[in-house]
C-alpha cells in the first residue's frame, strides 16, 4: 500500500476522487496507527509518521467512499495524570463523516478491567466498537436553497426522526423511523397544512445507547449521548451505513427545503457518550484525555455540569475548533438552517462559571457561516448558577423555561400569576429588552419532549415513570400540571370536556403570544405517554406518535391558530409593545391595552391581586412602529384576547372607546375552538360570558 504525507488540514478522512487524506489531533500520543477495517475482521495498519502541531497525517491512494477505518493510539496510560491512552482501543475518528454499526457492550471496550478498575485492559475492541467511514462528498443538490424564514415567520415543530414517523400509516414499512421517512410527501404535507416552517430535530449526530440501558433492555431513544459531530446517526437511514446515511441526510433536507421548511438541528456539544472515568473508551478519552474533557483537581475524575459523567474542555483550542467546524459542516455541506444548543450554559463555563462572552460565543459572533443560521440556545445546565434564561448575547434566542412555567400555572389556577403572564404573552421584555434583543428572542414553548406531553399536562398530576427502571425517581416531580380531576384515563365526559378546552386554552395562547411559537410533535393530535415524562429510554409505541385516522378537533384547531398568527403581523410583531400611541396613526389608541374584565383599565392593585386569573388584552393593529420590508407602514386588524383562567364563569365587558364592532373568531369553549367567519357579532360595551378556564379572541377589521 502506497503512503504519501498527505496534509494536516482539514482534519478526517477527506477523499478527493482518487484517494483519501487521513489527519487526527492527539498531543497525548507517542505513536497514532490508522487501521483500515475489512469485512472478513481484518485489518491494515499504517503509522501516521508526519505530524505538524500535533495533527499526525497521511494521505492514501486508491482508498475509497465506503472504507471503514479506526485509530489506534499509543501513548501513556495513567489515569492519575488525565492520561487513558491503550492502543488496544479502537478509537473512533473525531471528525468522521459517517459511522458505521453500534457498540457490544462488554469489557472489550472499556480501558480498565471490571473488577479492577485502577488496571489497564489490553483487551480488543475492534470486534466490539463502531467504526470510522470514508464518505464521498458530491451530492446533486440541486437548485436548493436555504428557506431563510424571518423568525416573525416562524413556526417550529419538534421532532424526533423515528418518533415522527415511526407509525405514519402511509409511510412504506422500509421508510418508517428514518430519514427517507421525513422526506415522504405525507410527512411533508402534515407539515405544510399545520404551517410549520421548521422541523427541529432532535439529535441526529452518531449517539451511543447507553451500557446501563442496554443491560436494562432500554436504549438512549432521545439521543442526548453524541460520540459523532459530523455523522448522521445510522440508525435513522434506510440506505446503509457505509456512507449512505449521508446521502439520506441531505436529500431529506433538500425535500423539506422544497416545501419552504427548515431544518433546525438539536445538538449536544457540552458532553460525550464517553462518561465519567467508569465509561467506556470510544474515542475522545484514548485519543486525547486532557485536551477533549473538563478534569477535576485530581485527573483521574471528571467534572459534570451536564449530568451525564462529563463535560467537553470548552477554553481548549482543539474542542472549539472541533465544536466551529462541525457547525460550518453541518450548515454548509449538509444545508441544515440552525441549531438548538442542549444544555447551551455548559458552552459558557470556562471554568466553573457561566461566562456569556466565553470564548464560544467570540467564535459563533465573527463566524460568516454559523452566525448566519437560527442559533436556539436551552439557557440551562445542571450546574451551580446554570439557570441562564434571558442572559445570552444578543445574537441568539432561548427557550424560556419562564414562558413555560408562567403559562402552565395560569390555566391550572396558580394565584399571582397574571402580572408574570403578561409579560410572557408580549414577548418577556423583562429578559430580552435591556441587551438589545426583541420578542423574538423568546422560543415559546408548552411542552416539550422533556416533560409531559400537551395530553398529559392536563390529565396527570404526578409523573408515571415506572417503565424507565427507576422506581419513578427520574424526571422532574414540579410539572404545573393539572389532572382536572381525575388521575389518567377516564371515561367522565365532563373531565374529557374540561382537559380538550384546556389543551385548546394552551394551542391558542402559544399562538397568541409575542414571540416564537415551538409545538412538540404529536401534541396536535392530543399525543399521551402515559404520563411518563421522561420518556428519554423509551424507543417503542410510548413516544412513537399513534397518526390518527382522521384530523380531528384538535388538530383543526391547532391549524386554524397557526394560520391566525401567520396572518396578522399584530400577533408576530419585531419589536416590544411600548404602552403608547404610535405617530401618524388617526385612533390616538395605545399599540397595547390592558382591562378587568369588567372593562376598565387594569390598575395595580389589579396585577397584584392574589387572587386575579382573568384579563382583557387589546392589541392594535394601527399602531405597529415596525414598517414593512421597505420601509412601508404596516397596518392590521385590532384584537382583543380575553383570558379566563378562574374556575367559575365570568361576565366580560367589551372595552369601550377601542371599537364599535368587533367579531368573535376563536372561542376555546367550543369543541371546534374556532369561529371561521360566522362568529358572533359584538358591539363595544356589550357583555359576554365566558366559561370556567377559557379564551376567547374577537376581531375589528383594519380601518
Amino acid at each position: 500500500m502506497q503512503v504519501w504525507p498527505g496534509e494536516a488540514y482539514p482534519l478526517g478522512a477527506t477523499y478527493d476522487g482518487a484517494g483519501t487524506n487521513f489527519a487526527v489531533f492527539t498531543e497525548a500520543a507517542d505513536r497514532v496507527e490508522l487501521c483500515l477495517l475489512h469485512d472478513d475482521g481484518s485489518e491494515t495498519a499504517v503509522e501516521l509518521r508526519e505530524s505538524d502541531a500535533f495533527v499526525r497525517h497521511a494521505y492514501l491512494p486508491g482508498v475509497m467512499p465506503g472504507q471503514r477505518y479506526g485509530f489506534r493510539v499509543h501513548g501513556p496510560y495513567d489515569p492519575g495524570r488525565g492520561l487513558r491512552c491503550n492502543s488496544a482501543k479502537l478509537l473512533l475518528d473525531p471528525y468522521a463523516k459517517a459511522v458505521s454499526g453500534s457498540v457490544r457492550w462488554g469489557e472489550e471496550v472499556y480501558g480498565y478491567h471490571f473488577g479492577a478498575p485502577e488496571r489497564r485492559n489490553d483487551l480488543d475492541s475492534a470486534p466490539h466498537t463502531m467504526t470510522s467511514v470514508v464518505i464521498n462528498p458530491y451530492f446533486d443538490w440541486g437548485d436548493d436553497r436555504p428557506p431563510r424564514t424571518e423568525y416573525h415567520h416562524t413556526v417550529i415543530y419538534e421532532a424526533h426522526v423515528k418518533g415522527l414517523t415511526m407509525r405514519h400509516p402511509d409511510l412504506p414499512e422500509e421508510l418508517r423511523g428514518t430519514y427517507a421517512g421525513l422526506a415522504h410527501p405525507a410527512v411533508i404535507e402534515h407539515l405544510t397544512k399545520l404551517g410549520v416552517t421548521a422541523l427541529e430535530l432532535m439529535p441526529v449526530h452518531q449517539f451511543v445507547n447507553d451500557h446501563r440501558l442496554a443491560d436494562m433492555g432500554l436504549s438512549n431513544y432521545w439521543g442526548y449521548n453524541t460520540i459523532g459531530f459530523f455523522a448522521p446517526h445510522n440508525a435513522y437511514a434506510s440506505w446503509g451505513d457505509r456512507g449512505q446515511q449521508v446521502l439520506e441526510f441531505k436529500s431529506a433536507v433538500r425535500a423539506l427545503h422544497e416545501a419552504g421548511i427548515e431544518v433546525i438541528l438539536d445538538v449536544v456539544y457540552n458532553h460525550t457518550a464517553e462518561g465519567n472515568h467508569l465509561g467506556p473508551t470510544l474515542s475522545f478519552k484514548g485519543i486525547d484525555n486532557p485536551s477533549y474533557y473538563r478534569l477535576a483537581d485530581d485527573p483521574r475524575y471528571y467534572m459534570d455540569t451536564t449530568g451525564t459523567g462529563n463535560s467537553l474542555l470548552m477554553r481548549s483550542p482543539h474542542v472549539l475548533q472541533l465544536i466551529m467546524d462541525s457547525l460550518r459542516y453541518w450548515v454548509t455541506e449538509m444545508h441544515v438552517d440552525g441549531f438548538r444548543f442542549d444544555l447551551a450554559a455548559t458552552l459558557a463555563r470556562q471554568f466553573h462559571e457561566v461566562d456569556r462572552l466565553s470564548s464560544f460565543f467570540d467564535l459563533v459572533q465573527q463566524d460568516p457561516v454559523v452566525s448566519q443560521v437560527k442559533l436556539i440556545a436551552e439557557p440551562w445546565d445542571v450546574g451551580e448558577g446554570g439557570y441562564q434564561v434571558g442572559n445570552f448575547p444578543p445574537l441568539w434566542t432561548e427557550w424560556n423555561g419562564k414562558y413555560r412555567d408562567t403559562v402552565r400555572d395560569l390555566w391550572r389556577g396558580e394565584p399571582r400569576a397574571l402580572a408574570e403572564f403578561a409579560s410572557r404573552l408580549t414577548g418577556s421584555s423583562d429578559l430580552y429588552q435591556d441587551d438589545g434583543r426583541r420578542p423574538l428572542a423568546s422560543i415559546n414553548f408548552v411542552t416539550c419532549h422533556d416533560g409531559f406531553t400537551l395530553h398529559d399536562l392536563v390529565s396527570y398530576n404526578d409523573k408515571h415513570n415506572e417503565a424507565n427502571g427507576e422506581d419513578n425517581r427520574d424526571g422532574e416531580s414540579h410539572n404545573r400540571s393539572w389532572n382536572c380531576g381525575v388521575e389518567g384515563d377516564t371515561d367522565d365526559p365532563e373531565v374529557l370536556r374540561l382537559r380538550a378546552r384546556q389543551m385548546r386554552n394552551f394551542i391558542a395562547t402559544l399562538m397568541l403570544s409575542q414571540g416564537v411559537p415551538m409545538i412538540s410533535h404529536g401534541d396536535e393530535f392530543a399525543r399521551t405517554q402515559r404520563g411518563n415524562n421522561n420518556a428519554y429510554c423509551q424507543d417503542n409505541e410510548l413516544s412513537w406518535i399513534d397518526w390518527p385516522a382522521d384530523d380531528g378537533e384538535l388538530l383543526e384547531f391547532t391549524r386554524a391558530m397557526v394560520w391566525l398568527r401567520r396572518d396578522h403581523p399584530v400577533l408576530r410583531r419585531r419589536r416590544f409593545f411600548h404602552g403608547r400611541t404610535v405617530e401618524g396613526t388617526h385612533d390616538e389608541l395605545s399599540d397595547i391595552a390592558w382591562f378587568t374584565p369588567e372593562g376598565a383599565e387594569m390598575t395595580q392593585r389589579d396585577w397584584n391581586s392574589a387572587r386575579a386569573s382573568a384579563l382583557t388584552v387589546f392589541l392594535n393593529g394601527n399602531a405597529i412602529s415596525e414598517p414593512g420590508p421597505r420601509g412601508e407602514r404596516v397596518t392590521d386588524d385590532s384584537f382583543l384576547l380575553m383570558f379566563n383562567a378562574s374556575p367559575e364563569p365570568l361576565d366580560f365587558v367589551v372595552p369601550v372607546d377601542h371599537g364599535r364592532q368587533w367579531q368573535v373568531v376563536v372561542d376555546t369553549a367550543r369543541p371546534d375552538g374556532v369561529e371561521p367567519g360566522t362568529g358572533e357579532k359584538v358591539a363595544a360595551g356589550d357583555r359576554l360570558t365566558l366559561p370556567d378556564r377559557s379564551l376567547t379572541v374577537l376581531q375589528r377589521p383594519a380601518e
